[in-house]
């Protein structure tokens, strides 16, 4: 039997430095928008969901403006690769690995994302 993830209680989790942190319900996750969430040491995470059901999380800052924008990004595909555009200045971050794809020297952290009962 499969369930829809809207259907179910899965909660969204993000690999922490000490350990898994629950961040949402998955539900909330609306597949090509982003969600903002903060974490235990005051940053903030963004957490995205492709229409395939995969989650992303990576840092919300967006490391060009300093503001706190990317969960409010465009979500796309580039040479089969996830990634975000800054709303304000649309450069792109790989939401696998958090790499700049339009400026090689710059990244953001990117989380290890799972989906719990």
């Amino acid at each position: 039997m499969t369930l829809a993830p809207e259907t179910t209680d899965l909660k969204v989790q993000l690999r922490l430095e000490d350990g898994w942190f629950t961040v949402c319900d998955l539900r909330l996750l609306i597949p090509g928008r982003g969600v903002a969430a903060l974490l235990p040491d005051g940053r903030q995470a963004a957490l995205f969901r492709d229409r395939a059901g995969r989650t992303y999380g990576i840092d919300n800052r967006d490391p060009f403006t300093g503001a706190a924008v990317l969960s409010r990004g465009l979500t796309g595909t580039h040479q089969g690769r996830p990634f975000v555009a800054s709303p304000l200045l649309k450069q792109r971050f790989d939401l696998l690995s958090g790499q700049c794809l339009d400026d090689e020297t710059v990244r953001v952290a990117a989380y290890d994302v799972r989906s719990t009962a």
